[in-house]
């Protein structure tokens, strides 16, 4: 199977940055086209296309959209989810480098729709050539009258765009943390719905937010421009249109590829080229908070928001997503999986913002745990104990990150386990001494787990 380009078609036009180049290849003729039409109407395009948020959760748009105020008494906003800290997800960095009109565009359209006056690019801080590229694509976009006053002659819609640049934390992907490190306060999650309102009614600012992932945005504007009814022909009955696979690690053409949704993970793997080093091991196939797939399994999933993977949790099951923020791992039969999850809990425990216990406890104990089976000190009640504190964090935190530093360890335990058993028997890598990992450093010396 082939990709289908839609985002895409054009990132290999030389200066599609440009704006002029942008508008030669179609750009912007999805606003026009929306600036023709009631605001209602605009939502109900994307209500037809079937697009979901591209961000990890799937939510469909349309809703988020309709849910705004249709009064604005309250300022409303438009922000875009530019912080891509997802570990093996590149795809938002190269639509904002190579097509930042497509992003843009979208977001004055969403503005529209929602009757938004501002709006941000909320852009990770290590993203620096992308916010030059927005930078300039902003700049392109007033002096072509897409954006300011009375855009493109339409009397009574001004709309003003922002670069906001984060500072590379991994807990600002999430929208309440976003919205509160925006506003100058610490990066950490709020309350959510039912507790505190929805954002759509009192978001950034405390006023009406609508927030969407940069390849949601993109998308939106290709759905004004060709019709809601052709986005959904691609794709799945619940899944449209195409989505953005990120794909890295022992594959031979590693890179961003567009595909409909619902595209086997056997096919993904063959696009990139195949597998590199070894025979398949595992995937995990959208990003590291998505539980790992042995490779026997591989042939049972597709890529779209239907696929879950089933999970024990101690005395519960858990149907967990596949497809997530579409970063695709491959992996050959000379990875250790203890180890690579170990370098996962690391990463997860580090990004903690540390507001609830769960999470801020928990994510440490996963690491020094996995950190004490790989340096030769597991004990036999260890792989009990992970699921036992997994199953303490799902759930349990303010925000996803707690759910997405104990998914991976789950999904690992239950696909191999007999890994685990290997390392705390024999003290050793079941795959090769040379895999055999340094002894980390201790978060704390003072909590430094020793066998007893």
């Amino acid at each position: 199977m082939a990709e289908t380009l839609v985002l895409l078609k054009h990132r290999d036009v030389p200066g599609i940055e440009n704006i002029d180049i942008y508008e030669q290849h179609g750009g912007y003729a999805g606003l026009k086209k929306a600036l023709a039409m009631e605001r209602d109407a605009v939502i109900n395009e994307i209500k037809t296309s079937g697009l979901r948020g591209r961000g990890g959760a799937g939510f469909p748009a349309w809703i988020k959209w309709s849910g705004i105020p249709k009064d604005t008494k309250k300022p409303h906003y438009v922000l875009c989810n530019a912080d891509e800290g997802e570990p093996g997800t590149f795809k938002d960095r190269e639509l904002m480098l190579k097509l930042p009109h497509m992003v843009i565009e979208g977001m004055i359209i969403a503005a529209y729709a929602t009757q938004s006056a501002k709006g941000y690019i909320y852009i990770r801080g290590e993203f620096v050539e992308s916010a030059r590229s927005i930078r300039r694509a902003i700049d392109q976009a007033y002096k072509k009258g897409y954006l300011g006053k009375s855009i493109c002659g339409k009397e009574g819609f001004d709309f003003d765009l922002y670069i906001h640049m984060g500072a590379g934390s991994y807990e600002c992907g999430e929208e309440s943390a976003l919205m509160s490190s925006l506003m100058g306060e610490r990066g950490q999650p709020r309350l959510k719905f039912p507790h505190a309102p929805l954002p759509i009614h009192e978001g950034v600012w405390q006023s009406p937010t609508l927030i969407n992932n940069v390849e949601t945005y993109a998308a939106a504007s290709q759905i004004l421009a060709h019709g809601g009814a052709w986005y959904a022909t691609m794709g799945t009955e619940n899944s449209k249109g195409t989505k953005i696979i990120s794909v890295s690690g022992h594959v031979k053409k590693p890179g961003n590829y567009e595909v409909e949704l619902g595209y086997p993970v056997l096919d993904m793997i063959e696009l990139a080229g195949g597998v590199t080093g070894g025979k398949l091991k595992a995937v995990i196939p959208g990003g590291s908070s998505v539980p790992i797939i042995p490779a026997e399994l591989c042939k049972d999933f597709k890529l779209d928001y239907d696929a879950h993977q089933v999970v024990q949790y101690s005395m519960r099951t858990m149907r967990l997503p596949v497809v997530g923020s579409g970063g695709f791992m491959v992996f050959n039969d000379k990875t250790d999986i203890v180890v690579l999850m170990r370098r996962t809990a690391e990463f997860y425990t580090h990004e903690s913002c540390g507001k609830c216990t769960p999470c801020r406890e928990g994510t440490r104990w996963i690491f020094k745990i996995l950190s004490r089976i790989t340096t030769g000190g597991g004990l036999p009640g260890d792989i009990d104990l992970l699921v036992n504190i997994c199953d303490q964090i799902d759930g349990r935190s303010y925000c996803g990150l707690g759910d997405a530093a104990a998914w991976p360890i789950m999904g690992a335990i239950k696909h191999f386990r007999h890994e685990f058993e290997y390392w705390i028997e024999h003290k050793r890598s079941p795959v090769g001494e040379d895999c055999l990992p340094p002894a980390p450093e201790p978060l704390n010396p003072l909590l430094t787990l020793t066998p007893v």
